[in-house]
């Protein structure tokens, strides 16, 4: 051979050897990383997710699976004991034997369940039958009685919705739908309808869902406590402009066209509020002009799945509500006389960026009979309550104070003048973990109810005498409590057992605190390791990114075995990084606010500065740093590649909303100001495109009615035109989260990091499923 060409091979092959780095990686590498996934991680969890089943007298059962199967458990608080509640695989034989069909212990068929009065024998429906079963004798009979089982929790999780998409009423006697865009309410006795509204027509219909990024048939409406009337609004989209998606099939595709208002359009969706006297099927219209369809809570009137914003007096004479303003910056309390449709402000609060009424819940109460109002503000920089005079509209007093953040108001007592909280920030440590507390009305008193440090939930008993608590850190297994609403311990229920999961090589991930970008403010995260490392070796790192302002790259601070596919991605030979960034909520005001106006940035600068710091506690090799995120994660990742192309060298961007002017008018309006007073040229992501470096992969459903597709088509288009290679994934069918693809998008999100990040060559078209693994 040539001497010439044995040269060029040889250096053809070592540049080969040097740009690899890696081993190429095999399908069984894939197959342990994929171990590391939560289908193949929580069979391996025994003694874990108590959810309380309330009985009669503050009774409650629950169930739990152990390395033997189901344990089904019965709780009194009143006599302080916990007892099994039957054997499941004696059950099973039982039923098995009176039906003649299989039932298998793990995977009981019920849709109820209730004890007698004595508690000796449990009544539960099955496949449609109803049974009572005796466990001391091993009996099972066909149930006769007629007492109700007052408590007995459905589990189809239903109980407030009545069939398909109606809306019952307190008394479930009537329910409520939509038919012809206009609001009918069905005796559930007799069945018959009765037409409620006429004057509904397309676009301007009844108690109609639609928020833009998010709708469906059922009706959004508020019953009142004594199940007579019925407060919705008729939406006016007549104006609002449309979004279009098509489908991909053989033949024409389909068009989907719907109301979808973009930031900066002149005309949005609103709602002109009503009372509908249901036994007079009267329309009563309220004396004010329409709200903007916004909420306190969120970008949705109906983003807890009713009626926002509302809270009824106990008589149905009065209605109380917030109109938020189209920018978030003005908040309007409001009572409405039910029967005249009069309304009387009460107060106002203004804010120079967003106001938002909470986390996971809209901490406002109405309460009549003492003619107060129960009120969330961060005014003084954190989220705190305060007592209003429903009267005069002025401030009473200030109920919670100090350098913490209210996030859920649980309860109102009224008669004892108490309220039960949840709040993140008092104690000492990660100012993420929520804690119990309650306070009296006039912010004297304040107790912490769940003292261990660590994440609480909490589920109140409907007498709200006790409550089930569980607590847990991201590295720290759950540990379930029973406490009185003193806050004292009446039993410990349960203490998650992860010793399964940890002989197959699990391990947890490790929090950090570290500093934000301006060097002072204190950030957490996660950090996610291999199970096995190499001594000396340093890895290169990927971070997971969900910036601000509306929620967080880690999510609940509890513990979980698997997070998305973080461990499963270290596994492949990588430290993965999830770090919660200023801008994000659960914190001070100014914390959240720190990018209002500028979401170009939002959390890059303390990805960086976090990575670095982390760098000098792990082997991470800061010149192959990878960066993925969804939705707002994939705007984050595309502006990380755009605006930090030397720190970044490879980003996976899913699902993104890069120009915000593109996306539904509520989030960025809310977030980032109207058109009008906000730079939107400079947030954009396809304006700097142009300034890629390394290797970026685009992917998006195309039928994406949350962030419409156009918003990566636009980045695509900037890429070509600058002449960058790039990689595209489209789901031609998918919508936001991508269905049945999602595994797909995984696999690929493996190869790209593999190849580009690591230098490895992947296992060919490796396919992700669970093991066979049962409980």
């Amino acid at each position: 051979m040539n001497k010439y060409l044995l040269t060029v091979t040889a250096l053809a092959l070592a540049y080969g050897a040097n740009a690899q780095q890696h081993a190429p990686l095999t399908a069984k590498d894939y197959a342990h990383a994929e171990s590391f996934l939560s289908y193949n991680t929580e069979p391996f969890i025994d003694r874990a997710n108590v959810r309380p089943n309330w009985l009669q007298g503050d009774k409650f059962w629950y169930r739990v699976y152990t390395a033997q199967g189901s344990e089904y458990v019965l709780v009194d608080p009143v006599k302080k004991t916990r007892t099994v509640a039957f054997d499941a695989q004696k059950l099973a034989g039982a039923l098995s034997a009176a039906t003649g069909k299989t039932y298998d212990a793990n995977r009981l068929p019920f849709q109820s369940i209730n004890y007698t009065a004595d508690g000796k024998s449990v009544l539960f429906t099955a496949d449609a039958k109803k049974w009572a079963y005796n466990p001391a004798s091993n009996q099972l009979s066909p149930d006769t009685s007629t007492a109700p089982p007052a408590r007995a929790e459905r589990l189809t999780g239903r109980a407030a919705r009545g069939g398909g998409n109606e809306v019952l009423s307190p008394d479930g006697k009537r329910a409520v739908f939509i038919k012809d865009y206009n609001l009918w309410v069905r005796d559930v006795a007799t069945n018959k309808q009765t037409q409620l509204t006429t004057d509904g027509v397309k676009d301007f219909g009844y108690a109609t869902d639609n928020a833009g990024w998010t709708m469906s048939d059922r009706p959004i409406v508020s019953w009142s406590p004594d199940s007579k009337k019925v407060a919705t609004f008729q939406q006016d989209q007549r104006n609002a402009s449309d979004m279009y998606l098509v489908t991909t099939n053989v033949g024409k595709p389909n068009l989907r066209a719907w109301k979808y208002p973009l930031p900066g359009d002149k005309e949005i969706i609103t709602i002109q509020r009503v009372i509908v006297d249901v036994d007079n099927a009267k329309v009563i219209r309220f004396n004010i002009p329409p709200d903007p369809h916004r909420a306190t809570l969120s970008d949705d009137i109906s983003s807890s799945g009713t009626f926002d914003d509302a809270d009824w007096k106990d008589d149905g004479s009065e209605f109380a509500f917030v109109s938020t303003s189209r920018d978030h910056k003005n908040e309007k309390f409001r009572i409405a006389d039910a029967r005249t449709g009069a309304v009387r402000e009460v107060f106002e609060e203004n804010v120079k960026t967003q106001y938002e009424s909470g986390w996971g819940a809209i901490n406002w109460r109405y309460l009549p009979d003492s003619k107060e109002i129960i009120w969330f503000s961060e005014r003084d920089n954190w989220g705190h309550l305060y007592l209003y005079d429903a009267t005069t509209g002025k401030v009473k007093n200030q109920i919670t104070k100090g350098d913490w953040v209210v996030t859920k108001l649980l309860k109102v007592d009224e008669k004892n003048r108490l309220l039960y909280f949840a709040a993140g920030g008092r104690e000492p440590g990660n100012p993420y973990f929520s804690h119990l507390y309650k306070i009296g009305f006039n912010g004297k008193g304040l107790t912490l109810l769940t003292p261990e440090d660590g994440n609480h939930t909490v589920t109140f008993s409907p007498d709200y005498n006790y409550f089930v608590d569980s607590y847990s850190k991201p590295d720290v297994a759950p540990v379930t409590v029973l406490r009185d609403m003193k806050g004292k311990l009446i039993a410990t229920l349960e203490k998650t057992d992860i010793s399964r999961l940890v002989a197959t090589g699990w391990k947890p991930p490790i929090p950090v605190k570290l500093k934000a970008h301006d060097g002072t403010t204190d950030i957490y995260g996660l950090v996610f390791t291999p199970t096995k490392m190499d001594a000396g070796k340093k890895y290169p790192v990927i971070d997971y990114i969900y910036p601000g302002p509306q929620g967080g790259g880690v999510g609940s601070w509890s513990f979980a075995a698997s997070r998305n596919d973080h461990q499963a991605l270290a596994e492949l030979g990588f430290i993965v990084v999830v770090i919660e960034g200023t801008s994000n909520p659960l914190r001070s005001k100014s914390f959240h606010d720190m990018n209002y106006g500028n979401m170009a940035e939002n959390t890059l600068p303390d990805q960086i500065t976090g990575i670095r710091q982390l760098a000098a506690q792990y082997p991470i090799d800061t010149t192959k740093v990878g960066i993925w995120g969804h939705s707002g994660g994939g705007f984050a990742t595309a502006a990380a590649m755009f605006r930090y192309p030397d720190f970044f060298k490879v980003g996976i961007s899913e699902s993104g909303n890069h120009e915000n002017r593109n996306y539904e008018d509520d989030w960025a309006e809310r977030y980032n100001g109207l058109v009008e007073n906000a730079n939107y040229d400079a947030q954009a992501n396809q304006n700097i495109a142009k300034n890629l470096k390394g290797k970026l992969m685009l992917a998006h459903g195309m039928m994406d009615n949350n962030v419409p597709p156009y918003n990566t088509l636009l980045v695509v288009e900037a890429l070509e035109k600058a002449n960058k290679s790039f990689d595209l994934v489209i789901f031609p069918n998918s919508a936001h989260g991508y269905g049945q693809y999602s595994g797909y998008m995984m696999r690929r999100r493996w190869d790209y990091f593999v190849k580009n990040l690591l230098g490895a060559e992947a296992p060919y078209d490796y396919q992700l499923k669970p093991l066979a693994i049962r409980r």
